[in-house]
């Protein structure tokens, strides 16, 4: 079995539980000690990595106006019968 120490590469430092305040739920305390290239985690890096605008066309450049969209057809059409004194009215067509 390897050592702590070999399988991350660098010094592992393993403080008692007493120390760190942890009761019987412990996990040992595991702390790396030399980091010597951290990575960023997701939103930082994404933030620090993103393309960014550097040309003075680019930078000034508006959105894109686009034409108007077409009204929408309505969901529910109400159909009034011919004869209104009717009480029964006709079935709807069938959709095809």
């Amino acid at each position: 079995m390897s050592s702590l120490s070999s399988m991350f590469g660098c010094g592992v430092v393993m403080a008692p539980p007493q120390a760190l305040g942890i009761g019987k739920r412990s996990d040992g305390g595991l702390t790396i000690v030399c980091s010597s290239r951290p990575q960023k985690k997701a939103t930082t890096h994404h933030m620090k990595t993103r393309p960014r605008k550097t040309q003075p066309w680019d930078i000034n450049r508006k959105p894109t106006v686009y034409d108007p969209m077409p009204p929408l057809p309505p969901d529910w059409t109400l159909v009034i019968p011919a004869d209104a004194s009717s009480a029964s009215a006709a079935p709807p067509p069938p959709s095809a």
